[in-house]
């Protein structure tokens, strides 16, 4: 197999830690619109939409077209009233860190972040953000996450090979766009909503570290 040299990475679940950020305000978000999630399936909800675009989550919460855009501003303004509770995953920083430090290497990301939110709560909040040379949000392609148009224009704007490219990330949506994207993905375990459904990731990864052995 060819040297692995471009790191395309998600942000949520795979650097940070933003499910009691995002989720719970969904579910508070949801009741206050009418559409309360029952109670026995409250957690079920916040980890199977996690980690996609907020009018996918809403989406499929059954929220029409037409109130998706002021829902979605609501629950947002509220995660971000909680922005405290993201944290970094331990060994993020230092797995970062040795990347960078390895000659041709490139890093990029590819989120389901909006723009705005990529840089206020990324890029203003994490020293760590300066490894990356390119950024994808949700607004650079019209299609997302399971499909490959985000990673497709991270390797695009990188000039990277599919064959020397792994896109680590902690959702099988993350895993279906790296496969349709033609390229290795490697599975965040550790930070994973949802572990067993990235289980068979080319590159299963029980801690950051382990990005730095493939």
């Amino acid at each position: 197999m060819a040297k692995i040299e471009n790191f395309i990475f998600d942000i949520d679940g795979t650097l940070i830690d933003t499910i009691d950020m995002y989720m719970p305000a969904m579910i508070e978000t949801l009741a206050k619109y009418g559409r309360p999630v029952a109670p026995d399936k409250v957690e079920q909800t916040k980890h199977e939409l996690f980690g996609i675009t907020g009018q996918d989550a809403l989406r499929i919460a059954g929220i029409s077209e037409e109130k998706i855009p002021e829902i979605q501003k609501d629950w947002f303004n509220l995660a971000y009233e909680r922005a405290d509770r993201a944290k970094v995953i331990p060994g993020i920083p230092e797995m970062l860190a040795e990347l960078a430090r390895r000659p041709d290497t490139k890093m990029a990301i590819a989120t389901s972040k909006q723009a705005d939110e990529y840089q206020e709560y990324f890029v203003n909040h994490y020293d760590f953000a300066k490894f990356f040379q390119v950024a994808i949000t949700s607004a650079d392609t019209k299609k997302h996450k399971p499909e490959p148009e985000p990673i497709l224009a991270a390797m695009d704007k990188m000039g990277a090979d599919p064959a020397t490219t792994v896109y680590v990330g902690d959702t099988i949506n993350d895993l279906k766009a790296a496969h349709a994207a033609g390229v290795k993905f490697a599975g965040a375990l550790y930070g994973s909503a949802n572990p067993e459904t990235i289980k068979d990731a080319d590159f299963p990864l029980t801690k950051p570290a382990d990005l730095l052995k493939i």
